[in-house]
């Protein structure tokens, strides 16, 4: 069976591989960062959506260890880049599903420098079968809307981290939705989890609280089959 669909390990090795994992973040080991998502994840029999989780769950961590000022921001960025090592490895192990013919955009917004959660979010709609066009942090609204004009995808996928970059979101929805009325739109993020009244807000037709979930949303907006 593929990876991308093989039946979820029970929770509690995931929060120990997860535990284990963020020990070595801290520590700046990216080696063994590596060698505990591989070895004792990917060899060890869990999916790469599974793996996905734990990397999604320790950068979480890492991100409460920051707000509780335990960790200082050279640490956060440190555990941060490791992150983006071991996924880009991870993405090496996948087996995607079928193409389904459906494309999706995501980028962070104009201002957003956290790229990480929808680095996320992008491979696994890759994985998922989704054709996927991932601009990356900081993406300028007007070069955004360029973009949706000359590669017009099924889905727009709009990521905010930090909850100051909130009022780009909200420019960047309005001003997609003025010139792309019928684009479906996803948010998603930590500032769109901290921030409860935002999907009331800007009623999209996502909104993920993480990668898996949007994932499935997706699936079910755009009519894809099991």
């Amino acid at each position: 069976m593929s990876q991308a669909v093989s039946e979820h390990p029970p929770m509690d090795s995931r929060d120990a591989l997860c535990e284990v994992y963020v020990q070595a973040q801290l520590v700046g080991d990216r080696r063994e960062a590596l060698r505990v998502i591989v070895e004792q994840g990917l060899r060890g029999g869990l999916s790469c959506g599974d793996v996905h989780q734990v990397i999604q769950r320790a950068q979480r961590e890492i991100g409460r260890l920051w707000l509780e000022d335990r960790i200082t921001i050279a640490q956060e960025h440190m555990a941060t880049a490791i992150s983006q090592v071991v996924l880009s490895h991870v993405y090496q192990y996948a087996d995607a599903l079928p193409p389904n013919g459906k494309r999706v955009t995501v980028a962070c917004v104009e201002g957003e420098q956290h790229d990480f959660p929808s680095r996320l979010v992008a491979d696994s709609l890759d994985l998922a079968g989704f054709e996927v066009r991932f601009l990356g942090a900081n993406v300028p609204t007007r070069h955004l809307l360029q973009m949706l004009s000359e590669q017009a995808p099924d889905l727009l996928v709009l990521s905010v981290t930090m909850t100051f970059n909130l009022p780009a979101l909200r420019d960047a929805v309005a001003r997609v939705r003025e010139e792309h009325p019928h684009l479906p739109l996803a948010i998603g993020g930590g500032a769109c989890v901290w921030n409860k009244t935002l999907a009331e807000e800007l009623r999209p037709d996502i909104v993920g609280s993480d990668a898996s979930e949007l994932v499935s949303q997706a699936r079910e907006l755009l009519r894809i089959g099991s």
